[in-house]
């Protein structure tokens, strides 16, 4: 999975990690929400985006430890409707 902008995401059941292995939230549906629950971004296809009309749904909190870096390259950028998710790396 990537973001909007092509940065590497790695999934691994339900959850997602970071390029470098952090935790970066848990899917629920077609969204993400991180560790305390909040919005983090919508899966649309193998993209990961922010969507301001579906930031006000909230998640469940977690605990999730971190998984390890990935060396894969990461993709172009998409058109696609909606914004960058804040996801520190």
């Amino acid at each position: 999975m990537y973001t909007k902008n092509g940065r590497l995401l790695q999934v691994h059941g339900n959850r997602v990690y970071s390029r470098s292995g952090n935790v970066v939230g848990q899917i629920s549906g077609n969204k993400v929400f991180g560790q305390d629950g909040r919005y983090v971004g919508t899966i649309d296809g193998d993209r990961l985006v922010y969507r301001s009309t579906d930031s006000a749904a909230i998640g469940g909190c977690f605990a999730a430890t971190c998984a390890c870096g990935s060396a894969m390259a990461n993709a172009c950028g998409s058109a696609m409707w909606g914004d960058e998710p804040n996801i520190p790396d």
